[in-house]
Formats: C-alpha cells, sequence, structure tokens
C-alpha cells in the first residue's frame, strides 16, 4: 500500500480493481442463473452484505473501497439475476437443460 500511495497510483488500482470486480460478476450472473436459476439470489445477498459490512469495518482505505465495490456488485448482481432470467426466456442465453427437464415434470 505504501508504493501505491508513495507513487500517487491508488486510485489506478482501485479503478482497475473494480472493472475486474464488475467483469467477475457478469459470468457469475450468467453461469449462476444457467445452473441454480433465481434461486441463488441469496448467495449475492449474503456476499453482498457481508461485503459492505466488512466495508465499514476495515480501516485501510484500499481495502475499504474494494470490500464496498465488491459488496455493491453483489447487491446489484440479484437485480441482474433476474434481468438474465428474462434474457433467457428471449433466447438470447442458452436456457439450461437439465433444469427444464426438471420443471417439466
Amino acid at each position: 500500500m505504501e508504493f501505491l500511495a508513495h507513487y500517487h497510483l491508488t486510485g489506478l488500482a482501485i479503478g482497475v480493481a473494480t472493472f475486474l470486480i464488475i467483469g467477475l460478476f457478469h459470468p457469475l450472473v450468467i453461469r449462476g442463473e444457467y445452473h441454480f436459476g433465481t434461486g441463488c439470489w441469496w448467495v449475492f445477498l449474503v456476499m453482498g452484505i457481508a461485503s459492505v459490512a466488512a466495508s465499514i469495518v476495515v480501516g485501510e482505505l484500499f481495502w475499504s473501497t474494494l470490500l464496498a465495490v465488491w459488496g455493491a456488485s453483489s447487491l446489484w448482481s440479484i437485480g441482474e439475476l433476474f434481468e438474465q432470467r428474462r434474457r433467457v426466456e428471449k433466447g438470447w442465453f442458452p436456457a439450461n437443460p437439465k433444469r427444464q427437464a426438471k420443471s417439466k415434470k
């Protein structure tokens, strides 16, 4: 952290990490909906609440910020999970045939 602060790179590092975190959540939502449907929304909720709470407790600005970004991305992903279901219904993404077979029985 001292290196980042000394060379004024903290903001850049937070920006890059934020970009990577948001980029990670996109495939997590797609795969989560594919394998579990919207039933996995609570995982994003728990992860989001825990991360936001941790961001309040952590004193280091860099890690606190990244925890807050992780938490916000987790909470945002709940809505995206339900939007992903709509995208699957429209045929924009493949539906999981195993899950469809179970729900038709």
